[in-house]
């Protein structure tokens, strides 16, 4: 099982990333796996900036917390997950009034 976010203006998609369901537990960990994996929808990506720069602030600030969940298969670690946040992030401020679609 994976993630499919992408942020779209209208019908034309901006930005699309996919991610690992078993970063999960890592992304709970950072208080961030309702807004991704869709439990808490967004409206648009301006709402996720916040959110998704805390969350890469503790990774910085704390990587051996957070690599302990990394997946036992290595599908799913934290040298995955911190760049596809911060590359997330950083289109969200790119597209802050795209709309946000998660699927899973």
């Amino acid at each position: 099982m994976s993630l499919d976010i992408s942020l779209k203006e209208g019908e034309i998609e901006l930005h699309s990333q996919n991610i690992t369901h078993n970063l999960g537990r890592m992304a709970e960990e950072l208080r961030i796996y309702t807004i991704l994996w869709g439990h808490k929808p967004v409206a648009n990506a301006s709402k996720l900036i916040e959110p998704l720069t805390q969350a890469i602030e503790r990774m910085k600030a704390d990587p051996d917390k957070y690599r302990q969940f990394d997946a036992s298969n290595g599908w799913g670690t934290y040298d995955d997950f911190l760049p596809w946040l911060i590359e997330l992030r950083n289109n969200c401020e790119n597209y802050p009034d795209a709309s946000v679609s998660c699927r899973i």
